[in-house]
């Protein structure tokens, strides 16, 4: 395949691997461009803002062996920092842009179209609009207005719109979600399954430094010392699952859990034990499976991560 961007100031592709900036470069890429007019093989795709790391090319290359399985089957991999799901005060603009590195991972992860569109690609009516668009995805109930949702207002609206209109611009059989932002997996998919779309919405497991702590593109930002005590995060997540498991109570589980970040040194924003599709309270009487989640502080990085636990009669 060969490297295309729309004037000669742009980053080109690493060799194998296609760079479209737009809806109509996309529209033309090899692999895609027959998906899009109705043509079969089909797509896997990969959602992502960027500032890649060893998770998202493990979500590629779950999109590449899928792919492999199917003759002439294309990985795509989206680009784009969404402002729509960042709050006031949050990172946009502080959030990192790596494209070089980036497509150079996408590449060597099986990736064979890198869509990166702008903003005005996305939200082409901003003059018209607030926010670039006047129809908006919202997903109603505990999976948007708790936790992450009670704590960052209108971010799932903004995640449901460009999950959804990607979505629709790539066309994909297959789009991989990773586990560690599992509220937002739970979203998606509650979005694909009550607006019927005919996309299978597929999750990848959470991938952790050997320490436990998930990788994220925020880890970045913490100081040697921070990074240190970040691992007490995973190992306290770890001992709530072990506890629910053993058949411990999950609302003492939440406070256990709770005191023992805020004594590491964390600002706690949540410590919850969930259903895992509704994000309700789990059941009074096992068995039940449930999903334990948490996002902290730690100085000026907020983290976010998560693990299942099933506790049996």
């Amino acid at each position: 395949m060969s490297a295309t961007a729309s004037s000669d100031d742009e980053l080109d592709g690493p060799a194998g691997l296609t760079l479209a900036r737009g809806l109509e470069e996309l529209t033309f890429a090899p692999g895609v461009g027959d998906v899009l007019q109705g043509r079969l093989p089909p797509v896997a795709f990969v959602p992502t803002m960027g500032a890649l790391h060893a998770g998202h090319a493990t979500l590629i290359e779950r999109a590449a062996a899928a792919m492999r399985r199917v003759k002439g089957g294309t990985v795509v991999v989206s680009i784009f920092v969404n402002p729509t799901q960042f709050g006031p005060g949050e990172d946009l603009e502080r959030y990192p842009r790596t494209l070089e590195a980036d497509l150079k991972l996408c590449r060597e992860a099986g990736a064979d179209v890198v869509f990166a569109p702008s903003v005005r690609d996305m939200y082409p009516d901003e003059h018209l609009h607030p926010g670039g668009i006047a129809t908006t995805v919202r997903v109603g109930g505990p999976l948007t207005n708790t936790l992450e949702g009670a704590h960052r207002p209108n971010h799932f609206d903004g995640v449901a719109t460009v999950v959804l209109k990607l979505l629709n611009m790539v066309r994909p059989a297959f789009a991989f979600f990773g586990e560690k932002d599992w509220q937002q997996l739970a979203v998606v998919r509650t979005m694909a399954n009550d607006l019927n779309l005919p996309y299978l919405i597929e999750s990848v497991p959470t991938v952790r430094d050997a320490d436990g702590l998930a990788l994220s593109s925020r880890n970045r930002y913490l100081s040697p010392e921070q990074r240190k005590t970040a691992a007490e995060l995973p190992a306290a997540l770890f001992a709530a699952r072990d506890a629910i498991e053993a058949g411990a109570v999950p609302a003492d589980v939440e406070r256990t859990l709770a005191d023992r970040l805020t004594a590491a040194g964390f600002a706690v924003d949540y410590a919850a034990v969930r259903c895992p599709t509704t994000l309700r309270l789990p059941p009074e009487w096992p068995p039940f499976s449930v999903r334990i989640l948490v996002a902290a502080k730690l100085g000026g990085t907020r983290l976010i991560d998560n693990v299942a636990a099933t506790q049996r009669v």
